[in-house]
């Protein structure tokens, strides 16, 4: 990102917000770093849909100087609560995910919190690291990939 940033925000999520998600998830640099599968606009709305409509499920839209940069997102996995974020390509570098992820852990109350990323991942490491996260265990998904699994205690 070549400009300064001057804000970084949490909001609910709006309706139109899912179509800047979208195509986020669609950068294949982004889904490559992400080791997560690019979803077409379908399935995309309809694993939204979801994520809305569960209560356990804390979830805000990430906005810099106005525009929709990404979002951040907590959710149960049996008893833990986990978090999770995607940053659009073009706010990489600024500090956004980091503001971001270190504003949404400081308005959950619930510790630990636990993260999963892909060991490849360097820029999300250092986020999840400079918000206070810990390694405690990495794993292999179902899927293949190696994660480092992190902890807010």
């Amino acid at each position: 990102m070549a400009d300064r940033i001057e804000t970084v925000a949490l909001r609910e999520i709006r309706k139109n917000d899912l179509l800047v998600f979208y195509e986020h998830q669609r950068d294949p640099m982004a889904a490559e770093m992400a080791a997560f599968p690019v979803r077409d606009l379908d399935a995309h709305l309809a694993h939204w849909a979801k994520i809305v409509a569960d209560e356990t499920v804390i979830a805000k839209t990430v906005v810099v100087d106005g525009q929709v940069a990404g979002n951040v997102v907590s959710y149960l996995v049996d008893t833990d609560r986990e978090i999770g974020y995607w940053i659009g390509r073009e706010f990489w570098g600024g500090g956004v995910a980091t503001a971001a992820v270190g504003a949404f852990v400081d308005m959950l109350a619930h510790r630990p919190l636990y993260a999963r990323v892909a060991e490849h991942n360097q820029g999300s490491i250092r986020v999840l690291e400079k918000c206070g996260f810990t390694v405690v265990g990495s794993d292999t998904g179902d899927d293949g990939v190696r994660e480092l699994v992190y902890c807010l205690a």
